[in-house]
Formats: structure tokens, sequence, C-alpha cells
């Protein structure tokens, strides 16, 4: 019997239950526990993004040629009107401006082994903190630096974080970055001589699509350059990536680096399709907040169990069924019948 909700709990109610994440199939569920009950412990715990560290941080394979990975996610809440934290904005998965919860993520991956985890993140709430997107990846990339002292090689980021004052603040600290820019930015590739071009009316050469060029981008200050590849993606997509690595001339190298920033996609679909991040049908913010929270922590262990058991995340969540579906087989609650 359950009789009152703790952290531990209500976490562990997020890694057994396979569909329904309210607190109202939480309650239904645990003998002695009431959906009020489940609420008050949502609104009087409070976990922060450093203990979200402090769950990963004995996990985490550090190495001097790690990339830190920025990028945001929204948690489709497209269909409430009510709930806290709530603003329309544009949602990558979608494809489209929903209604939902925006959350800036900071993930670490090691190259060399291909893991990654999340150490820092951050709810995108410009009502409430004043801050944009752009802020909080500061916050945190600065964060990692002064506080974390994780060792890393360089940041990657979308288009969205492309811009000069984050490129500032990486070289600042002396690292590299890879980011697309956007097709409309204004570039020039003639030493500063000359008109500028939108990015995707620039002429290659062949030698320029194997080693990259190196450009100004408009508004940086007089002769800052970076080399630019043009990768494509797909027939219906080409990147534009830029890096202030300007001795870096490999384009298959390129392809490579920005590979890793794929990770963060790979986090953002695992913790919403496995967590229950988005399910949360509850109003207040405090309660919006702390089910992220728990989500992060839930992530972060089942990613662990699959490290140790050398499993997949998904395989991880899934298999919790495997008892029920054997003991429904040998014995069917409720039988076939034919006419």
């Amino acid at each position: 019997m359950l009789a009152t909700v703790t952290r531990a709990s209500y976490c562990e109610f997020l890694i057994c239950t396979q569909i329904n994440y309210t607190c109202t199939y939480f309650a239904d569920h645990a003998q002695g526990l009431s959906h009020d009950g489940v609420r008050n412990y949502l609104k009087k715990d409070k976990i922060t993004s450093s203990m979200i560290y402090k769950q990963v941080k004995d996990e985490i394979i550090p190495t001097e040629e790690a990339y830190l990975v920025f990028d945001d996610t929204v948690a489709d809440k497209n269909y409430s009107r009510k709930i806290a934290m709530v603003r329309r904005q544009w949602s990558g998965n979608a494809k489209h401006i929903i209604r939902g919860i925006g959350i800036v993520n900071c993930v670490y991956v090691n190259p060399i082994t291909g893991k990654y985890w999340i150490i820092d993140y951050r709810i995108f709430n410009p009502d409430g903190d004043g801050k944009t997107k752009l802020e909080h990846m500061q916050d945190m990339l600065n964060n990692v630096v002064l506080y974390k002292k994780l060792p890393f090689r360089g940041v990657l980021m979308d288009t969205w974080y492309a811009k000069m004052e984050i490129m500032k603040l990486i070289e600042k600290q002396k690292k590299v970055y890879y980011c697309p820019l956007q097709e409309n930015r204004l570039v020039n590739d003639t030493n500063g001589e000359g008109d500028y071009q939108r990015i995707d009316q620039l002429e290659w050469s062949e030698e320029e699509r194997a080693h990259g060029k190196k450009v100004h981008i408009r508004g940086f200050p007089k002769g800052h350059q970076v080399r630019m590849f043009r990768l494509v993606v797909s027939k219906d997509r080409t990147d534009y990536v830029v890096t202030n690595e300007v001795t870096q001339n490999d384009r298959i190298a390129t392809e490579r680096i920005c590979g890793y920033r794929w990770k963060i996609e790979q986090f953002h679909r695992e913790v919403k399709q496995l967590t229950g991040l988005e399910m949360c049908q509850c109003r207040l913010q405090r309660i919006q907040r702390i089910h992220i929270a728990c989500c992060m922590l839930v992530w972060e262990r089942l990613k662990q169990i699959a490290t140790q058991t050398e499993q997949t995340i998904y395989q991880v969540k899934h298999r919790l069924l495997d008892d029920y579906m054997c003991s429904m087989l040998r014995n069917p609650p409720i039988k076939m019948r034919f006419a």
C-alpha cells in the first residue's frame, strides 16, 4: 500500500506505465493513494536542473573530444487552453506552430563511444523570467565551463542559435562551433570585396565543395572569417554549415561532426515517447515543472540501465510488459468465442 507519494514513487510510476501518465491513473493503481495525494507531492517538491546533472555525472565518460549540443523541443499541449507556461511556438517535430511548453536542452556527446547524456535544461517561459532561448543557452554554456568543468572540444547547434553573440561567446571560451546558417543570411566570399550575397546564391567550385570556402558573415567584425561547407542532406535539403575552425578543409569530416548533433534529436524522441513528458494535464506551473524534471530523471535512469544491460532504452521500457504478456497468453482472461 502506498500512503504517500515521493519523488522515487512518482518516477517509478513514470517508468512502469506504458500509455497513461496522469495523476488519476497513478492513484487508481496504487492502493491507499488519492489523486490529491499525487498533486500535493507535485506541488511541494523542488527539483533543479543541477539535480539532473548530479544524477548523471558519475555515468559520464568525459573526453577533450566531446561536443556540447544545444537545441530546444516543445512539449505538445496543443489542445490545452489553461495549462501554465503554454505558448504558441514553432515545433520542429510538427513542422508548424503549436501550443506547448518549450524546453532548451544541453546534451554532452562523447564521439569516441557514441554515448550521450542530458546535463542541463531550461524551460522557456519568457513571461515568467524574461529570458530568450539564446540567453538560456548562454547560461547553460557558461555553467558547463565555470561550474561543471566538463572537458569538451566544441559546440553544435541549430540555425536558431547561430547568432553572432553565441558564436563570439564560444570563440571567447576558445572552443570551436559547427552550425548551419539559414539560406537567407548574407555573406561575402571575396575577402571583403564586392557585395554580400544570400548563402543559397553563392557559387561553388568543385574544390570548394570538397574543402569548403572562407566567408565573412554580414554584421560580424571586419576581418572575422569562418569556413563554410555545403552539405547535401537530401534531394530537398542542403545545409550550409559554418565553423570557426578555419583550418578544417574536409567536407567528410565536417559531415561526421555535424552528425553528432542528431544525438539531441534522439534524446528528444526518447524522453517524449518513454517518460510521458507531454502527458501531464495539470494546470499549475509548479506541477508542470516538477513533472518535466522527473521525466528527465527517469530518462537518465532508463539510459543507465540500457547501458549496463547492453539494450536500447526502448527495450528496457517495453520489456517491463514481458511478464504480463506471458501470463496473459498462458491464461487469457478473455476467451475467444466463435460462431
